[in-house]
């Protein structure tokens, strides 16, 4: 059944109504394929993308979490894969960014689609619109642009807009998250990216298990579900397909920590 925020109504959660969902069991990741989302799970969400402080117990916690389920473990984040790698410098590690339209593999190997011949001009359009604004950021990707508006919440309207307006022009998709809205490449998602990570080693044959904060991550959480797994959300009680849930950045961390 369909919300009204278009997620789907799943265990415990009746429609227009969220019981509340259990913690996950300790027992969750053995023998499973982990998938984390970044911003929001891993680290506290920041004023700015530039911004978000990484404490060295993250790239320690991933290191131990892939030590533990035998390199199992990958990043799916609406940030570009290169940002990512820099901010958690883990060798091997598996990482799909853009909302899943790149992925940089374990062992170095890049894929990603055909840069869009209009997203020059489009960035063009957001920059003229965002320099008439204070607090507006844009957030340039390989494949895509983010116009995040949490220093100008009041421009949410026009930003989104816009937005729909250069998606039309361009044929690229609207993403829309937490103070944010994006263009990005056509039909693809983090679902996807689960998918496509869960068919090749060494996450092939294990049960996914996906942590994310966000609305883009319900589709990582359904993919999950579909292929077996659960979804763990992460943040106050809505509506969404996840099956468990930890209250904020820190319950994630002790959770983790304690399995590692």
């Amino acid at each position: 059944m369909l919300h009204r925020n278009g997620t789907i109504a799943g265990p415990g959660v009746p429609d227009g109504m969220n019981d509340p969902l259990p913690p996950p069991p300790d027992v969750l990741l053995d023998g499973a394929s982990l998938y984390l989302d970044f911003d929001g799970t891993l680290v506290e969400i920041a004023a700015t993308p530039d911004g978000v402080v990484v404490e060295p117990l993250v790239p320690a916690l991933l290191i131990g979490l892939s030590q533990r389920l035998d390199g199992r473990v990958a990043l799916i984040s609406g940030r570009a894969i290169d940002t990512l790698a820099g901010l958690v410098p883990v060798s091997g590690l598996t990482i799909s960014g853009s909302h899943g339209v790149e992925t940089l593999w374990s062992d170095g190997r890049r894929a990603g689609p055909v840069r869009s011949a209009g997203l020059d001009d489009a960035i063009a359009a957001i920059r003229l619109f965002a320099g008439d604004r204070d607090g507006m950021l844009i957030e340039e990707k390989p494949f895509g642009v983010a116009l995040h508006y949490r220093g100008a919440p009041d421009a949410e309207e026009d930003a989104r807009a816009l937005v729909q307006g250069l998606a039309g022009a361009t044929g690229l998709d609207v993403q829309t998250g937490k103070m944010v809205v994006e263009l990005r490449p056509a039909g693809v998602d983090k679902g996807d990216a689960l998918r496509r990570l869960q068919a090749a080693a060494p996450f092939a044959g294990h049960r996914p298990v996906f942590i994310g904060d966000d609305d883009t991550d319900e589709a990582a959480f359904a993919a999950a579900a579909a292929l077996g797994g659960c979804g763990v959300l992460v943040g106050p009680p809505r509506a969404t397909v996840a099956q468990y849930r930890l209250d904020d950045v820190a319950a994630v961390r002790r959770w983790l920590g304690g399995l590692t």
